[in-house]
């Protein structure tokens, strides 16, 4: 019951307009950094990396670098449809938005 009464107040919707502004910061950022995404309101955000082993390493990086996500790979998903799927909630800021898409940013120059 509590978790309807926040849904139904002034935080709820706070927290939903922070939810979905975190995303399309975090979407932009991932566009402007060259990659590729579905787009859409929803917070799990896919980075559609494509190959299993890029998965694999990016997923890696991205944890030794204080990020957790979670890397869908073959025969979890088909040959070519290789993910990372990024989970944004609501209790983030714009500093974290920012210091994932720099780690990303990152990842892309070393390879």
């Amino acid at each position: 019951m509590t978790a309807l009464d926040i849904l139904d107040s002034d935080k709820g919707c706070q927290l939903l307009e922070n939810l979905r502004d975190l995303t399309r910061r975090f979407e932009r950022g991932l566009i402007a950094l060259g990659y590729e995404i579905i787009e859409s309101e929803h917070p799990i955000v896919p980075i559609m990396i494509r190959d299993t082993t890029k998965t694999a390493d990016l997923v890696r990086f991205l944890k030794d670098n204080g990020v957790l996500t979670t890397g869908l790979n073959y025969s979890v998903v088909p040959k070519g449809d290789e993910e990372i799927r990024c989970h944004i909630a609501s209790d983030r800021t714009e500093y974290d938005i920012d210091y994932v898409l720099d780690v990303l940013r990152s990842f892309k120059l070393a390879v």
